[in-house]
């Protein structure tokens, strides 16, 4: 894709116009990593943490976020997502969480932003419950993992 889509003749940001695409079914995957230190993780996976269960709070908030991504993205469509799930993966051996989110509908634009919207949520998320114990936790790797559907087809990493 060579012109930027967002743009009108003008010169002018704008919201794209779907209407004649044709519905189809469209899926997204991203991801997001948390690096920290060794013993907040171990508090969070022990769930040792005094405000409570830190993974099910960020899962909550990512799942929320990709609903809210047309509040937050200034140009996107609000969409009807049919499914959002948000995993959390702790990696000890890294010192890390790997945040791995997905969000399906059928519909005519595609759910890229909402997928990344609720992977990175759910990442500070973790930073805001865990800030008291780690202010220099590193939130890195957002990052479109795979696409499939609509007029671009299929992308993956």
């Amino acid at each position: 894709m060579s012109e930027f889509t967002h743009i009108n003749e003008q010169g002018q940001a704008h919201m794209v116009d779907v209407t004649e695409k044709v519905a189809t079914e469209r899926e997204a995957r991203a991801e997001a990593i948390i690096k920290m230190a060794p013993d907040t993780l171990a508090m969070i996976m022990n769930g040792e943490h005094h405000k409570g269960d830190v993974f099910a709070t960020a899962r909550i908030a990512g799942i929320m976020a990709a609903k809210k991504t047309s509040d937050l993205i200034p140009l996107c469509h609000p969409l009807m997502l049919t499914k959002v799930t948000v995993d959390l993966i702790p990696e000890p051996e890294h010192s890390q969480v790997r945040i791995q989110s997905l969000c399906k509908l059928a519909g005519q634009t595609g759910v890229e932003m909402e997928a990344l919207t609720a992977a990175s949520t759910a990442a500070l998320t973790i930073y805001d419950m865990c800030k008291a114990v780690q202010k220099d936790m590193l939130i890195e790797g957002v990052r479109l993992l795979e696409k499939k559907g609509g007029k671009s087809g299929h992308f993956k990493v």
